[in-house]
């Protein structure tokens, strides 16, 4: 159906009936009788957020601007590659939110 001709539709459908078809209680019968909603389980997140973390601390640590990121700052010292890593953590961060809160929408 076009979105054009649903006021079309919905207004001959006023003009026709009054108010919502008595249903003698059907409605409230189906729904007693549906299976309680399944609780989703958190923990394919959670193992797949960790697989995640320790996948890519292995890929870092064999990385030269990783390593030197984390020496400079250990020490106290914002080096290019201090800064350069946690910007990019920062916007990888942002990303996964912004993901995060476009599928909830969704849902």
């Amino acid at each position: 159906m076009n979105p054009i001709d649903d006021d079309d539709i919905e207004a001959l459908l006023r003009q026709s009936f009054d108010g919502p078809a008595p249903d003698a209680g059907f409605s409230d019968r189906v729904m007693r009788q549906l299976p309680p909603r399944r609780r989703r389980s958190a923990w394919p997140l959670v193992a797949g957020v960790v697989a995640g973390a320790v996948l890519c601390a292995l890929s870092l640590f064999a990385s030269p601007l990783w390593s030197a990121a984390w020496q400079a700052w250990l020490a106290g010292e914002w080096s290019t590659s201090t800064l350069v890593t946690l910007g990019a953590m920062g916007a990888m961060s942002l990303l996964a939110l912004g993901w995060s809160l476009a599928e909830a929408d969704d849902h």
